[in-house]
């Protein structure tokens, strides 16, 4: 499949089936702490990136092998989904599909275009993002468009809570020593509390990111930042597991397709495959033998990724081939 890929294991959404809807990391920001890689094309026009017809076609696909398996259809992906000029054609058709609930993981960068709030407004979730509350913070976390501004991003997510009836859970994700100290903090609280999501998700950086200085925060101070944002706040933990095991089949191509698209620890892959501890490392060794996978310490843990300047199925570069990553 093209454009679909998994089902991964998600920490917010457990085993979800992922959806791009543009190509990968074509967006209106390019954080310091993506895990993809750098935007590759930075922009805020909508258009038709993928024909909604092919996602669908691959969806429909999908869905015949996977659909008992997953909690949640994903649109997320390698870039930025609401992009895509067809966001509410995509959602609606899925919906006809299948009762697995939809839901939209975005930056949030274009919920002030009127018709983005409506594309969206038949998805179950909507996950949008604020790292950043005053102006000089957002252009170092997520040095976005030029035709962005903190202001305008906060008062999208104002207007478009005001519009929505489904559930809006809000990321912030906080960088040491960049978004994380109390003034920003307070600042951000506020500009939640405008906001008024239905959860509030704490995150840090866990996986390799595009700038060697995006550092995880502490578990210690990130429990701090929760008591300040109140009840609604969870720090989002690693994905743990489920009730029941994904059928192994073509394993090491799927253990594959799973490393192209990020970098992705054995515990991730063991969740998400429903493959046993030893013999996914029996894949993993064969793999690295083959050149085909390499692995990297990054936090104390262990991650699979495609060797530097690799090329996966859809002749991409290895999305961290130029990446260089320290341990803070």
């Amino acid at each position: 499949m093209k454009y679909t890929y998994g089902p991964v294991p998600s920490r917010r959404l457990g085993v979800s089936l992922g959806v791009d809807l543009v190509p990968r990391k074509v967006c209106s920001y390019d954080c310091i702490y993506c895990q993809i890689g750098a935007t590759t094309l930075q922009t805020t026009e909508r258009r038709e990136y993928i024909p909604a017809a092919s996602i669908l076609e691959d969806v429909r696909a999908t869905l015949e092998d996977w659909n008992r398996e997953v909690e949640y259809v994903s649109i997320s992906g390698s870039g930025e989904p609401t992009l895509n000029v067809k966001l509410g054609e995509i959602i609606g058709a899925i919906k006809d599909m299948t009762s697995v609930p939809v839901a939209v993981v975005t930056n949030g960068s274009l919920l002030w275009v009127e018709q983005v709030r409506r594309d969206l407004r038949d998805a179950d979730v909507v996950l949008p993002s604020l790292d950043a509350a005053t102006p000089s913070v957002f252009e170092v976390v997520n040095r976005p468009c030029s035709s962005l501004s903190a202001e305008t991003v906060l008062q999208g997510l104002v207007d478009f809570r005001r519009e929505y009836s489904g559930q809006l859970w809000l990321e912030l994700l906080l960088c040491r020593g960049v978004n994380d100290d109390w003034a920003e903090v307070e600042k951000l609280i506020a500009a939640v509390n405008k906001i008024e999501p239905d959860k509030i998700h704490l995150n840090t950086v866990v996986r390799p990111a595009v700038e060697d200085y995006a550092y995880l925060v502490p578990m210690r101070r990130m429990e701090q930042v929760k008591k300040k944002f109140g009840e609604k706040a969870e720090i989002i933990t690693d994905f743990a597991g489920h009730n029941h095991r994904i059928p192994s089949r073509n394993v090491a191509d799927r253990v594959l397709h799973l490393i192209e698209r990020r970098p992705v620890t054995p515990e991730d892959l063991s969740s998400t495959l429903g493959i046993h501890d030893l013999e996914l490392v029996k894949i993993l060794e064969k793999l690295t033998r083959e050149g085909r996978v390499a692995y990297r310490v990054f936090n104390k843990r262990l991650y699979y990724e495609l060797p530097q300047g690799v090329k996966g199925r859809e002749g991409s570069r290895s999305p961290h081939s130029t990446m260089s990553v320290k341990n803070p």
